[in-house]
């Protein structure tokens, strides 16, 4: 009888630290969450599960990691540490997720932007190209030069994508204009990134687009008096006379989902790649867009949540007058992913 009692306490005590156990999840950022941008779109995933799970899970942060041998130590530490899930969010940090991971069987690794996946690593991004489209039909709408400034981070495939989503949104209302893309070689330099603005101002532009993390470039079409189409969050505080809106993410929900997951004992590795339709993007538009662009903006982002448009479908010619994109096709998400050339109203090459 007593060997009984004592064995329904110790299975009583068991069943209350499953009850109560608290799911540690760590979060590796490449870039100040101060920025406004990147790795600030992310935070505010981070304190969204924080305010739907509350002391169901605990969450730690560590911003400013550099892409590495940096970012391995930092991933490594969570693991080491007992963090059940970690997310590592930026592209650089691929594979030394990747090698941390196969050190901790246990811990469940999610990498954003990569292609790399193993049994206890799943990766996640957004069809940024859809929003980006739509904001360069933003920007192709309210130029009257003709000449659009893009300051592009890093000549990779998700940077080239995008500028060439912009591109065709830009072409798909004003056949006449053309996207200037000059290249900072960096995620996050406010200094950079507003020089190489003005070096497109300079040129005559009138509205100024961004792969960029800060506000910067906003700023400087702001000090000069034009148009500028944002990226990652809403930037309206940072330049209200210029900001025309932009493409903005929203982790948060996928961030839930994945924990609801991890909890349940239901997650599997997978390869996440979400559109409008999900929420885990979006574009933002301001009340500087007159109402009638505004109405056909929508109108297209319909088509497209919908499934009836794709920002890709040919015919679409590179730079070079070669037919990339026969008509009426879709490239494959391979494709889309590998993309490592201009469409043709981009004017700038791609550093090789």
């Amino acid at each position: 009888m007593k060997r009984s009692l004592l064995l329904l306490v110790f299975l009583l005590f068991s069943f209350s630290l499953i009850a109560f156990a608290v799911l540690d999840v760590a979060f590796v950022y490449v870039g100040p969450i101060g920025d406004h941008g990147w790795s600030y779109a992310h935070d505010l995933g981070r304190l969204h599960i924080e305010d739907v799970f509350g002391d169901a899970i605990r969450t730690a942060y560590i911003e400013n990691v550099a892409e590495g041998a940096e970012a391995e130590s930092a991933i490594r530490g969570y693991a080491r540490r007992g963090f059940d899930l970690v997310f590592t969010t930026s592209f650089g940090f691929m594979d030394p997720t990747i090698r941390v991971a196969q050190d901790f069987p246990d811990t469940v690794f999610m990498h954003c932007s990569g292609y790399r996946t193993a049994e206890n690593v799943g990766t996640y991004f957004g069809r940024m190209y859809e929003p980006r489209f739509l904001s360069g039909m933003l920007a192709g709408a309210m130029t009257t030069s003709n000449i659009i400034g893009y300051v592009a981070a890093f000549p990779i495939p998700e940077v080239v994508r995008g500028i060439n989503a912009f591109a065709l949104g830009v072409n798909y209302v004003n056949p006449n204009a053309k996207v200037h893309v000059i290249w900072t070689n960096t995620w996050f330099d406010p200094s950079l990134e507003r020089e190489a603005a003005i070096s497109i101002l300079d040129l005559g532009a009138d509205v100024i687009a961004q792969h960029q993390d800060t506000p910067a470039p906003q700023q400087a079409a702001e000090e000069w008096g034009v148009y500028s189409v944002g990226y990652n969050s809403d930037m309206t505080a940072f330049a209200p006379e210029a900001y025309l809106g932009g493409p903005i993410w929203n982790w948060g929900p996928y961030y839930e989902e994945v924990i609801r997951d991890v909890m349940a004992g239901e997650w599997e590795t997978h390869e996440f790649w979400g559109g409008m339709d999900t929420g885990v993007v979006d574009l933002l538009v301001t009340d500087l867009v007159p109402l009638g662009v505004e109405k056909l903006v929508d109108v297209v982002k319909r088509t497209i949540v919908a499934g009836e448009f794709h920002p890709f479908v040919g015919p679409i010619y590179d730079q070079d007058g070669e037919l990339r994109i026969e008509k009426g096709e879709v490239p494959t998400d391979g494709e889309l992913l590998a993309m490592d050339w201009f469409v043709s109203n981009v004017v700038g090459r791609i550093p090789r």
